[in-house]
């Protein structure tokens, strides 16, 4: 039996990320006071969370994307906008 040689891991995806501006180059850091430390730890145990970095990431980037969604200019009020939705079983354009 012929010995095979080592592995080459060609993944494509990296040559994109690195060559991308998704790639991550600027650091963040932040303190924690003694309770919100203990808190992230004990959620980070019950529900399995391996790596803490995208956990933060992927957290505070979702609540900057959801206030900006929020935020978003509309031609009317929210007030406005929840009073105008329109219930699909009912909702016949053609009456």
């Amino acid at each position: 039996m012929a010995k095979k040689g080592p592995k080459k891991n060609k993944k494509p995806a990296d040559k994109l990320i690195k060559s991308s501006l998704l790639r991550r180059t600027h650091q963040v850091s932040f303190l924690l006071n003694e309770k919100e430390k203990e808190a992230i730890e004990s959620y980070c145990k019950k529900y399995k969370i391996s790596n803490k970095s995208k956990f933060m990431r992927e957290t505070l980037i979702g609540a900057v994307m959801e206030k900006f969604v929020s935020d978003y200019p509309t031609l009317f009020d929210k007030a406005d906008m929840d009073k105008m939705t329109v219930s699909s079983k009912n909702f016949n354009p053609f009456i």
